[in-house]
């Protein structure tokens, strides 16, 4: 049994969270943390995820790219676009099929022309959310949603920058800090030693620090309504 529960968790990272562009291979670096199947919980998988996705959104910016591989799903479930095409066949299916004869540019006007008091800031809030997309015992937790620290995966490291997003987390918006310089990690490939241990390394151990310690680095200040930007951010 565990064996098989092993072989799921691969294809999981190949199909689902850690793809490459061949679209058919995993890479061996996942193999050792399935050894112990013991520990297989511990690790946060969540995290390494969302560092591989900024790190393909971050190739993927360049001029010369024309493939874009990694956990594009997420994409799709924070995507508005996305979101209103599916209210739009789901209406088109229960019969009303006026969304059916509406056109992308109709859908994108409309996010244009959202005001500000149709915006929801805090889109993750537990009577938001279904809870068959996101378990209540998942909410527990979820103050380290705001952590701003590094997200480390292996070679690869990103910067989650919730300063930048207050709103999100129902903080008023200020001025974000100078963002984090990541320097040459940020430009750290997975070459050279095959059993380099990442995590122990010199140049990840920084991070790694940081992202033990991420309890330290929640946003903590007095929640206030979201609906008044201060006017020196807005300057």
């Amino acid at each position: 049994m565990q064996r098989y529960v092993k072989c799921h968790i691969m294809l999981l990272f190949d199909t689902n969270l850690f793809g490459d562009k061949s679209g058919t291979s995993v890479h061996w670096k996942f193999l050792p943390l399935l050894r112990d199947f013991g520990s297989i919980k511990q690790y946060s998988r969540g995290s390494a995820c969302l560092a591989h996705l900024y790190r393909t959104l971050c190739r993927a910016s360049r001029f010369d790219c024309k493939k874009i591989d990694g956990p594009l799903t997420l994409m799709l479930k924070s995507n508005c676009v996305n979101e209103i095409s599916h209210i739009r066949w789901r209406n088109w299916e229960h019969g009303d099929r006026r969304y059916g004869y509406l056109t992308l540019d109709h859908f994108r006007k409309a996010l244009d022309d959202l005001q500000e008091g149709q915006f929801v800031w805090v889109a993750y809030v537990v009577d938001r959310v279904d809870p068959d997309i996101i378990p209540a015992e998942i909410y527990m937790h979820s103050i380290v949603w705001s952590a701003t620290v590094p997200l480390v995966s292996f070679e690869c490291i990103e910067w989650h920058a919730t300063d930048r997003f207050r709103r999100q987390f129902d903080f008023v918006q200020g001025v974000p800090h100078q963002e984090q310089n990541l320097d040459k990690t940020h430009r750290e490939v997975l070459t050279g030693p095959k059993n380099l241990n990442w995590p122990t390394a010199t140049t990840h151990l920084f991070w790694v620090m940081q992202w033990t310690n991420r309890y330290r680095h929640v946003l903590t200040e007095h929640s206030m309504p979201p609906q008044h930007p201060l006017d020196i951010y807005m300057y």
